[in-house]
């Protein structure tokens, strides 16, 4: 089965041609080395499939038929994710929402009083 398809039926895309795209720009590599969209997949092989700023290791245990349904999407891969591909991704959350966006206007009162507390703290 192509790879394309293959992460289209185990749900880790929506479409295939979002599937297709990942493939084509790099964010999917199969035994380490990146591929095309046409790569024949097999059990047994390591594929690390990057989507929203996270590396996610599977290993390929059988081929479906065709796209399979959540809960049964376990008996074709398994994921060796590490945890703290999570976590980083989390602590990258929170960073996002503490800062300002730039060109979003003036400062606010508080955002004032906060750069004046740090610019005045004693070292």
């Amino acid at each position: 089965m192509r790879i394309d398809k293959y992460l289209w039926c185990v749900r880790y895309f929506k479409t295939r041609s979002i599937a297709s795209n990942a493939v084509k720009k790099g964010h999917v590599k199969v035994n380490g080395s990146a591929v095309k969209p046409s790569r024949d997949v097999f059990p047994m092989d390591k594929i690390i499939v990057r989507k929203n700023q996270i590396d996610y290791r599977l290993t390929v245990l059988d081929i479906p038929e065709s796209r399979v349904g959540a809960k049964l999407v376990d008996i074709y891969r398994k994921d060796t994710t590490p945890k703290e591909a999570f976590e980083h991704n989390e602590l990258l959350q929170y960073a996002k929402k503490h800062y300002r966006k730039k060109g979003l206007g003036r400062p606010t009162k508080k955002d004032r009083r906060d750069l004046d507390d740090f610019i005045d703290e004693p070292e």
